[in-house]
């Protein structure tokens, strides 16, 4: 996955843009004001972010003039993970920061959100509209009864309604969470019953692949099988009438009643997210107002390097958290670009549209849409005017080395001076552990460096750190956006249990990485799906990169079985491109690839192909509980069914099991 250690950098930034950067200007005024490292570039700056976490953390505080209506006391109180308390007895509001550009008058009338769907009817909401209906809404939910601590739920598409209600929750103070309308009533519930919601936000339906998709019945369901519900909000986004006792959006946000910004406690949630929940009941995690704020200040502020003239657009839906991390790029007064569709409706150019209708200057989107356009044969450099995007970053899984070729190259003679980002982290911290660092060169297949706050290491079995060597991806010290808990996890057991029971006090998150001698990363795929074979790690994510440039393979699927006679058992699955036969020429061919390119211990011992290949709903590829099956796990044991994209697909892998055993 990694680049030769002596090959010369993919991109390199030049010197006025690293002149340019927030990173670089925080840097020499950190050094003034707070005894940061002058000299030495982003890494010097990187040791001192950890080596010295509080007063770096005071820093970013400053450096973005977070708001604190109550005086912190420290910056960190107790520092034992899991549980390090932040800025205690501190007081402020995440929605107070995220709607002040509107108290400037020379940007309250420039669009805070840029909405786009399918048809490519393009609707701006300028910062002064979009503070007055958040004002209008918080007023209405404190009318409903809505106080701090109470949870407040969308069942909404990436549209800028779905963005004001959850700035409304959280200027009175409430906990949001939302999912998907492409989610079933059963997956919804999975989440919403956990925490109990008293205020549901809803559409008709939603417009997905040229479709209208209805889901009244779904929000009936809904309704029925949450008894917490004091109301329920229409958004006719498919112009139906509200249901009875459904009360109108345009109705609750038609005052001009100014915002009240509720000023809670530093670690007060701020919203529940959701893990994939391939067994039991999604995790909901908890994150907090204060601890979201100053860590998406860092991130988008620093690490993407956004402002007041970018425009920020990702690809993702309102279930995966991508799309909170979207919004916090209101805090750095940038303007959101929202779209509501499929990625490849009408074809898969439709993400490089929307970049070019709206004038996207940073473009985010997953691994898998740029392997797709990559294997698609488009041209996005050259068939749209992408002149003013400055970055591409990708998330989801790690970017192969392709693709952080085919981008260079589509973008190489358009005179646009592409920056590729290939970040990670993780919905458990609503952020990343390493990825986009605008000083920094780029190389090939590898993530630029660690992320500022964030002492990253990579551990071995005994929790010695590695250089140079796979090993688990560790943090050795808390970071502000780790969950202040689990929901109804009263003793904390789930919590400590899903990333503090390998190395106690530190969080292992369950990835493989390399961290090179040069200070970047590479991720090698999950560790509890990772192939160990005779003694030789290989992450999962190595192998699609390799077999997936095939144009035989549309998709693959590898698991590692430990057998109980010591044996080991690796087969690869593989969902083949329309017109393509699994015969032994193409079997002998997927071989030879994964000998030659990565290891001849890692060739499967079966090709087998599939009907397809299940994912998870943020579409990530189910690998452990594909393992459980085909170690004689049953289904109900071995994923939870409201997790998946497809539960039919299972029963192949459970066949298979059952004929194995």
């Amino acid at each position: 996955m990694t680049s030769a250690a002596g090959e010369a950098p993919l991109w390199q930034p030049d010197p006025a843009r690293v002149e340019a950067a927030a990173v670089t200007r925080f840097q020499r005024w950190a050094a003034g004001h707070h005894g940061a490292p002058a000299d030495g570039g982003y890494a010097a700056l990187h040791r001192w972010s950890v080596d010295e976490l509080d007063t770096f953390w005071q820093a970013v505080a400053e450096w973005f003039d977070v708001r604190f209506s109550t005086p912190y006391e420290a910056v960190i109180g107790d520092r034992t993970m899991p549980g390090a308390q932040w800025f205690p007895g501190a007081t402020l509001n995440y929605a107070e920061h995220a709607l002040r550009t509107a108290d400037d008058p020379l940007r309250a009338d420039a669009p805070a959100l840029l909405y786009v769907d399918e048809t490519h009817t393009q609707v701006a909401l300028s910062w002064s509209e979009l503070r007055r209906q958040a004002g209008s809404l918080a007023a209405e939910l404190r009318a409903l009864g809505v106080t701090p601590g109470d949870r407040v739920s969308g069942y909404l598409p990436n549209i800028p309604q779905a963005v004001v209600a959850f700035l409304a929750t959280a200027a009175v103070g409430g906990v949001w969470t939302s999912c998907a309308p492409d989610f079933g009533a059963r997956s919804v519930l999975d989440r919403f019953q956990q925490v109990e919601p008293v205020v549901l936000f809803t559409v008709d339906g939603y417009r997905y692949g040229g479709k209208e998709h209805d889901r009244t019945g779904t929000v009936a369901e809904l309704r029925r099988e949450l008894p917490t519900l004091r109301a329920v909000v229409h958004i006719p986004l498919l112009g139906t009438d509200a249901p009875e006792g459904a009360l109108e959006w345009s109705a609750l946000t038609a005052s001009d009643t100014e915002p009240e910004f509720e000023q809670v406690p530093f670690e007060h949630p701020l919203w529940v997210l959701y893990s994939s929940g391939t067994t039991g009941l999604p995790k909901a995690i908890v994150q907090s107002q204060g601890g979201i704020l100053l860590e998406h200040f860092k991130q988008i502020g620093l690490h993407c390097d956004l402002g007041p003239d970018d425009r920020f657009f990702w690809y993702t839906s309102t279930g995966w958290m991508m799309w909170n991390f979207l919004v916090s790029g209101l805090l750095t007064g940038t303007t959101l670009v929202l779209y509501d569709g499929s990625p490849g409706y009408p074809d898969v150019q439709a993400q490089w549209r929307v970049a070019e209708q709206t004038g996207a200057t940073f473009f985010g989107t997953s691994a898998a849409y740029v392997m797709a356009c990559r294997k698609a044969g488009v041209h996005p450099g050259r068939d749209h005017d992408l002149s003013r995007v400055q970055c591409v970053a990708t998330t989801g899984s790690p970017l192969p080395p392709d693709g952080f070729r085919w981008l260079h190259d589509e973008f190489a003679d358009t005179g646009v001076d592409l920056w590729i980002a290939s970040v990670s982290g993780g919905t458990d911290v609503c952020s990343c552990f390493a990825g986009a660092v605008p000083t920094l060169p780029v190389h090939i297949g590898e993530l630029q460096a660690p992320c500022l706050g964030t002492d990253l290491q990579s551990w071995d079995p005994a929790g010695e750190p590695l250089i140079g060597e796979v090993g688990e991806l560790v943090v050795t010290a808390p970071m502000p956006s780790m969950p202040v808990r689990f929901w109804n996890d009263p003793d904390g057991s789930r919590y400590h249990d899903s990333y503090f029971d390998m190395y106690p006090g530190v969080w292992r998150h369950g990835d493989w990485i390399t961290l090179t001698d040069r200070g970047s990363v590479v991720i090698h795929g999950r560790s509890d799906s990772t192939l160990n074979r005779q003694g030789v790690r290989m992450g999962s994510a190595d192998i699609y990169e390799a077999v997936e440039r095939l144009p035989e393979i549309r998709e693959s699927l590898v698991i590692g079985l430990e057998e109980p006679d010591g044996g080991y058992w690796m087969p690869l699955f593989v969902h083949l491109a329309e017109g393509a036969t699994l015969d032994d020429e193409l079997r002998d061919s997927i071989k030879r690839t994964i000998r030659e390119n990565l290891s001849p211990r890692h060739v499967p011992d079966e090709v087998i192909e599939v009907p397809g290949i299940p994912h998870t709903l943020t579409g990530k590829r189910i690998e452990v509980p594909v393992k459980r099956l085909l170690q004689g796990t049953a289904l109900p044991r071995a994923v939870n069914p409201g997790s998946v994209d497809n539960l039919e697909l299972l029963s192949f892998y459970e066949d298979l099991a059952r004929r194995r055993l």
